[in-house]
């Protein structure tokens, strides 16, 4: 994502400053920024807002006629997603990491607004 890269770097944000402003960890947003991992419309408005630039600004869709198929995803027949209202699949590890480095640093937030919100109840 070369105008998100660009714009952070005019701006003098580090990826940990920018990582920071969409509540992930450096690494994970060393990859979005590089393209490997997806960045989400809301991240995209934050990102935006935090360089004062617009979304149409910083914002690169890798294109459509770009479709790499991916052995590890597999997907049962229809028939047993209308019965179950489930499909099952199996997911790249990549991706799951990426979500188990979110989840973490939730916790994390969490427990420190637990620990804030018993300091305010104190007084």
């Amino acid at each position: 994502m070369e105008k998100l890269r660009n714009i952070r770097k005019q701006r003098g944000y580090t990826q940990q400053q920018i990582a920071d402003i969409i509540a992930t960890d450096v690494s994970n947003y060393s990859r979005k920024e590089s393209g490997d991992v997806r960045i989400f419309d809301d991240e995209w408005e934050k990102l935006a807002k935090a360089l004062d630039v617009s979304v149409e600004d910083i914002k690169e869709e890798k294109p459509a006629s770009v479709v790499q198929k991916n052995d590890n995803i597999t997907f049962n027949d229809t028939s047993s997603f209308h019965q179950s209202g489930i499909y099952n699949c199996n997911v790249p590890n990549y991706l799951l990491e990426n979500q188990q480095e979110y989840i973490n640093l939730l916790k994390e937030e969490i427990k420190a607004l637990k620990a804030e919100n018993a300091k305010l109840k104190k007084g």
